[in-house]
């Protein structure tokens, strides 16, 4: 139940080393891009209910499809991924279809062009994704995975400090038009596109990389058993309850907070995030990586239960803050545990597999929330959430 890491153990010198550089950049196009989307991300509850009168459950409708496919295809990225021996093209394919489209916003008329802006954006975003964190394990020593991890996650997480602001300050400068800050949006992703392509290099696997398993009948070596199927399994649980975060915006606005401080709230939660995850992935590295994910899902229950039960605005600033923490404990860190337990033959696979487990269950959570607060109350979506939340943490304890 311990053994949740290789068993070499490095020596001090070598946890002081410089991350490769690989990482660095990575780091960057992670902020860069996230600028871009934040930007507009939390300026769609706004954008889709005051602008093109969308109805709640359409937030389930595209949050849950966008979520789907991303996860389909990143099931399919890492596999041909690990079949070409490669990561690099379609690392940067990803972030570049992304960049691309998600300015289309400034032009959409309906709520379904929003549903297929947001369906192409997240289709392009687990097309990377596998094959990026693939790249990173293939770029770092073992015992640094946990910080390199960490540090691409607070790094993505500082562009999501930056998005938020930035919008706040363009919709004062135009005059609160949405679609103005959408335009700006692309600049960001235009660096993006750049830093991935032209800063990126491909790294060859050793031809010595040892697999965890000798099976020769295929699944076994891409599923190694018991502790990586456990994890799934709590994954999958925890997913079915984890909608999209518009949902916390639109309770926010729910309990009596005014649209223009969605991004606000965005901003605070990612500075948390940001400030947490680096320390986050350090830490994984000294200590069992799963003891704080299992934190991390404790606090995700504390934090939906206090939405279902708040009827306060004031609370709401505070629930944002704790909920970053969440993030922190547990994106990082959980791509670190995966790299440990698969195979470096199989890694871009197994990370497919991962994130394709998150999104079969993103569709139906956010759809199911989205159908839950229309004909119930803005309240039992959350509740049901803290409850499968608690449930993932208790089976996650066995992993």
């Amino acid at each position: 139940m311990g053994n949740e890491r290789p068993a070499q153990t490095p020596t001090p010198a070598k946890r002081k080393a410089h991350l490769p550089r690989n990482v660095w950049i990575l780091a960057w196009v992670a902020f860069f891009n996230d600028t871009s989307t934040e930007m507009s991300y939390w300026l769609l509850p706004q954008f889709l209910v005051t602008v093109l009168g969308a109805p709640p459950m359409a937030f389930g409708l595209i949050e849950g499809a966008a979520e789907t496919i991303a996860s389909f295809s990143r099931l399919l990225s890492g596999w041909l991924s690990d079949l070409s021996g490669r990561r690099k093209p379609l690392t940067a394919a990803g972030y570049a279809l992304a960049n691309l489209v998600k300015p289309l916003l400034a032009i959409a008329h309906s709520w379904q062009h929003v549903f297929w802006i947001r369906f192409a954006d997240r289709a392009a975003k687990g097309f990377r994704g596998a094959p990026r964190d693939a790249l990173i394990a293939d770029s770092v020593d073992p015992a640094d995975r946990g910080s390199s991890f960490g540090l691409r996650q607070a790094m993505d997480t500082a562009g999501a400090i930056v998005g938020p602001l930035s919008a706040i300050l363009f919709l004062r400068l135009f005059a609160g038009k949405v679609r103005d800050v959408f335009w700006m949006a692309a600049i960001p992703g235009v660096v993006c596109i750049a830093l991935v392509w032209f800063g990126v290099k491909e790294v060859r696997k050793p031809a010595s990389a040892p697999a965890r398993s000798t099976s020769s009948k295929g699944r076994s070596s891409l599923f190694p058993r018991g502790r990586l199927l456990l994890i799934f399994a709590a994954l999958a649980l925890f997913s079915l309850g984890n909608s999209s975060d518009l949902f916390l915006v639109l309770r926010a606005q729910n309990l009596g907070m005014e649209a223009w401080t969605a991004p606000a709230l965005g901003l605070l939660f990612n500075i948390v995030y940001a400030s947490l995850s680096w320390p986050a992935g350090r830490l994984s590295d000294r200590v069992p990586r799963r003891w704080l994910i299992v934190a991390g899902y404790l606090i995700y229950a504390v934090v939906y239960a206090g939405f279902a039960l708040s009827r306060s605005p004031q609370l709401v600033w505070f629930l944002f803050a704790v909920y970053g923490s969440y993030y922190a404990l547990t994106e990082g860190v959980m791509k670190a545990w995966i790299a440990d337990l698969a195979p470096a033959d199989s890694r871009a696979s197994v990370f497919g597999v991962f994130t394709w487990v998150v999104g079969v269950a993103a569709f139906p959570a956010s759809l199911l929330a989205g159908w839950i607060w229309q004909h119930y109350s803005p309240v039992a979506p959350f509740a049901l959430s803290s409850v499968l939340a608690l449930a993932a943490g208790v089976l996650l304890l066995f992993a």
